[in-house]
């Protein structure tokens, strides 16, 4: 019985691959693979074990066929290795067996810190990556310590950057025959995630964590209901006025100190014990109809076991029922959050029985992988999408966040911004009239401004829909549509277009229209619930949410992409933050543990994360007097972690974001690049952490002043009927 349901249609068509590597994010990389279509076979120890992976084993073995390693003479597996078209593997934590690999193979290896920098090699957890690259130190209370991210982010992160690769490298392969290597690292992934908080180094500013609190907006926390806890995110002066009449309070919205938005940002503390000493007399759901009915950014904290019934996620096809064929058990996992009209992704129905394919995969006869095009180095490509042309309509962090990694892989990416700019463009620090976020979100991309409220914009941006690849867009749900470009309309004009959508809750929703920031997605999708500090749910520092959704729809782009190499036709992409978000809890779901286990002890000069929270530590802390509730005055981090070393345990110091460009790592593997842009200015970008070895992408230049495309973009469409 096959761990999936076949599809009509599916991204990938008989692509085979094999999954070797024992890290998460190999794993969540095989299972994206899967729900795009491949045949993914699982490689599974000779013993069971409970490490890595195979922690959460029946969450990774969904929607794979399995096969058990039985040795060097293991024939079965020997002529899978040679099979393959792709080869997953994580070389520092489960070295794979040397086979005889085919010129057109694509080998994707999965590690901590890649294969480069004074670092290579060495077996980091999720948990002390998050220490080692700021961002534990970027999420917790300001008054209180720095905290982990309660789930693997940076596995799966590594996962998505994976899969996202190994689509790049086939498209590669079918046009010059040849395969390459793939370098996916979670330190990389980790240092690409901090552009909220990199501007502060490069500025010569100092950033501190924010905890569930913005520096520039008040009231905005997590406050106590009756019966849980409800997310509140103001922005404005007019919504904390409305905020105020649906509490009862209309007085306070004049209230000397809480009159404007700095003032309350002043104020936070007091702000705070208003809004909550109303919400804590209300259920949760009380709270959400009532600040929601007046629009107010909103949404319950929910609780992993919660997002089983929650109506979106259900309405989406987000919660799956899983047949374990080993036990007989029916288990709940997240659906695929790879929304696609021709292909969506595929939901895993079956977890496989350890080694139950060993017998049909033995009769399965082949030879190693041929290519759909000609075996030619001379034909080699310089980037995987060169050619191609990306059509942005972003702003802040998602859709950016697509377009950027596109236009290093070679496309040529057009962004749109409104007359005055998008919004992020003059987020402080700024370097002249720009700002550095901006800079960092932005690089490789040519701004247009079009008005899309007149006739002759709208034009404009319909001939430039004829010249496009690939439409990327993270406005308010349904605001392209009702400027008279749904994806009925857009397909209209292109067929061959690729159209992607993101939004806090899709487009197909239980909450039509409705805005969302980062905060109040990672409130509604479990991430807050697994991050917690002395009970209280905590969001992570990072804009986790919106990392996952873009990172997803870069994918969901990609796929979509070879599937029109094949078929001439593009399709429409809805990809919803939350099922995004959703899909990287997985591993808390059930029986199975969330992962980033470490434990993070205060020294004199900072605090130093310990790998593992088993018995053996307790053991170990109590021996040398240690509790990670309290300070510990007298020892410093790095003669606790000689201490450490010496009975065999693995830690890394929590860093603070504030030193990251100093770090030998960050340097060796080129994560922060400085370009001049055309008015002469140096600025920091952010590396991609895609790495492979005969297409590399490429940062290239910052992006230039507003408006900067626009008179060669013009011209061009006016040659376009």
């Amino acid at each position: 019985m096959s761990a999936v349901a076949k599809a009509s249609v599916t991204a990938l068509d008989e692509v085979l691959v094999l999954e070797i590597g024992a890290r998460i994010g190999v794993g969540a990389c095989g299972s994206l693979l899967a729900q795009l279509g491949a045949d993914v076979v699982l490689v599974e120890p000779a013993q069971s074990l409970s490490q890595w992976k195979w922690r959460s084993r029946s969450v990774v073995a969904a929607g794979k066929r399995s096969v058990r390693a039985r040795g060097a003479d293991d024939d079965v597996l020997r002529q899978l290795l040679e099979r393959a078209d792709v080869v997953l593997v994580s070389s520092d934590v489960s070295a794979p067996s040397e086979w005889s690999r085919s010129d057109c193979q694509v080998v994707c290896d999965l590690t901590a810190f890649g294969n480069s920098g004074p670092l290579r090699g060495r077996a980091y957890t999720d948990a002390l990556i998050q220490a080692l690259s700021g961002i534990a130190d970027t999420t917790g209370d300001p008054s209180g310590p720095p905290t982990l991210v309660g789930l693997p982010i940076l596995e799966f992160s590594a996962g998505i950057y994976a899969a996202v690769s190994v689509l790049a490298a086939l498209r590669v392969r079918a046009r010059s025959g040849l395969g390459q290597d793939i370098d996916i690292a979670l330190y990389d992934c980790a240092i690409s995630m901090l552009a909220t908080f990199l501007p502060f180094p490069v500025s010569g500013k100092s950033v501190t964590r924010a905890g569930n609190k913005h520096s520039l907006a008040s009231p905005w926390n997590a406050y106590r209901a009756s019966d849980g806890w409800v997310l509140v995110c103001t922005a404005t002066d007019s919504q904390w006025a409305r905020l105020c009449e649906a509490i009862g309070r209309p007085e306070l919205a004049r209230e000397d100190g809480f009159s404007s938005n700095a003032q309350r940002v002043a104020n936070a503390g007091r702000v705070d014990s208003e809004v909550e000493r109303w919400t804590r007399e209300r259920s949760v759901s009380e709270c959400i109809e009532r600040l929601g009915a007046t629009g107010i950014a909103c949404g319950p904290i929910l609780t992993v076991p919660q997002l089983a019934t929650h109506d979106n996620l259900l309405h989406r096809g987000m919660i799956a029922e899983v047949h374990d064929a080993a036990s007989g058990a029916q288990l709940l996992l997240p659906g695929s959050p790879l929304k696609a009209s021709i292909t969506p992704g595929r939901t895993p129905s079956l977890i496989p029985v350890p080694d139950g394919d060993r017998e049909e995969l033995a009769a399965v006869k082949g030879s190693a992988p041929v290519s759909t095009g000609r075996l030619d180095p001379a034909r080699n490509c310089d980037s995987a999408y060169a050619g191609l042309r990306v059509v942005e309509i972003g702003q802040y962090t998602t859709a950016p966040l697509v377009a950027r990694q596109l236009a290093a892989l070679g496309a040529e990416v057009v962004k749109l911004e409104p007359p005055g700019g998008e919004g992020s463009r003059k987020w402080p620090p700024l370097q002249g009239d720009q700002g550095y976020f901006f800079a960092f979100s932005n690089s490789d991309k040519r701004s247009v401004v079009l008005d899309l409220r007149t006739d002759g914009d709208k034009q404009r941006f319909r001939k430039l829909l004829q010249t496009a690849d690939v439409l990327v867009e993270n406005l308010k749900p349904g605001a392209l549509a009702r400027l008279g470009f749904d994806a009925k309309e857009l397909s209209r004009i292109n067929p061959r277009l690729v159209y992607c959508a993101i939004s806090g809750f899709g487009l197909d929703s239980t909450y039509p229209g409705r805005p969302a920031f980062d905060t109040v997605v990672q409130a509604m999708c479990g991430f807050m619930d697994l991050t917690r500090t002395s009970g209280t749910p905590m969001k992570a520092g990072i804009s986790a949410a919106d990392i996952m959704g873009g990172e997803l729809a870069l994918l969901a782009i990609v796929a979509a992409l070879g599937y029109r190499d094949r078929s001439g036709v593009g399709q429409a992409i809805d990809i919803s933050m939350q099922d995004a978000a959703v899909w990287a809890t997985q591993l808390a779901w059930g029986t199975s543990e969330a992962g980033s286990k470490a434990l993070l002890v205060a020294c004199t000069d900072g605090h130093l994360a310990i790998d593992g929270m088993d018995e053996r530590l307790t053991d170990w802390l109590s021996a040398n007097d240690l509790d990670p509730q309290r300070a510990h005055t007298a020892v410093t981090k790095d003669a606790l972690a000689a201490r450490a070393a010496a009975d065999g345990f693995i830690t890394a110091p929590v860093n603070s974001v504030n030193d990251l460009l100093n770090e030998p790592q960050l340097i060796a593997r080129d994560l922060v690049l400085y370009s001049l842009a055309d008015d002469g200015l140096r600025w920091p970008l952010l590396n991609s952490p895609l790495r492979l070895s005969r297409t590399p992408p490429r940062v290239r230049r910052p992006i230039g002043r507003l408006g900067e495309g626009n008179e060669e973009i013009f011209s061009e469409l006016a040659g376009t009927r």
